[in-house]
């Protein structure tokens, strides 16, 4: 135990110790013992409510971007990723669960790394790179002369349990020239894989899984495309 924390449990050990003393009025006047009642029973819960703390919820991330992917070879391209667009349900820590198609909830005691349109993000700039098929690949302010914009917006990333436990990823995606702002093509990229096993880790190996093959075919997709 450091020092530090001696100093504060012998500080926490003081005030339970306070006895309420009301001066100059006898002990036996009912109100004096409710209101010293009511006043021990404030510092106790309040001793208590310092020393009860909740154990901090598990942190996970995705795996590394694939690097085996297919596509045209596009060394003199240089393009851009900008952080993916979700709805507020997405754009945060949370992991999504829906129980109903019209519910949501979020997996107990866990949590992403970073918010999820950060973490699709880094990921889809790590899979341009490693496929090696691009002049460069930036983020906004990254200042790269930048040939073309993958635009994407997270439609869902979640588990679906309404008819048996399924991990959703569905994210669309627009190529856009940035030399004459002209939408080169768009499409929709989804995947579904099931839950296997129990736990909180199970939920998130099967969105690793589901995420992984939206990657793939993005990356895929775009290289042929520019």
């Amino acid at each position: 135990m450091t020092l530090g924390r001696v100093h504060r449990k012998k500080r926490v050990n003081e005030v339970c110790n306070i006895r309420t003393r009301v001066p100059g009025i006898g002990v036996g006047v009912k109100s004096v013992g409710m209101f010293a009642a009511v006043a021990m029973l404030s510092v106790l819960s309040g001793c208590a409510g310092g020393l009860i703390k909740s154990p901090p919820p598990d942190t996970y991330g995705l795996s590394d971007a694939p690097e085996a992917i297919s596509g045209e070879r596009s060394r003199n391209r240089q393009i851009l990723i900008s952080e993916p667009t979700a709805l507020k349900a997405l754009d945060s820590e949370q992991i999504v669960i829906r129980p109903q198609p019209v519910s949501i909830q979020y997996l107990a005691d866990s949590q992403w790394s970073d918010r999820l349109p950060k973490i699709v993000q880094d990921k889809l700039v790590q899979a341009f790179e490693n496929s090696g098929r691009v002049g460069g690949v930036g983020r906004p302010g990254d200042g790269l002369a930048i040939d073309f914009k993958v635009i994407t917006a997270i439609r869902a990333f979640e588990i679906q349990a309404d008819a048996g436990e399924r991990a959703v990823v569905e994210i669309s995606a627009k190529v856009l020239n940035d030399r004459n702002g002209v939408v080169v093509a768009s499409e929709v990229f989804r995947a579904s894989t099931p839950v296997t096993g129990t736990g909180n880790a199970a939920y998130v190996q099967s969105l690793d899984r589901a995420f992984e093959e939206v990657v793939r075919d993005l990356v895929s997709w775009t290289l042929s495309r520019i």
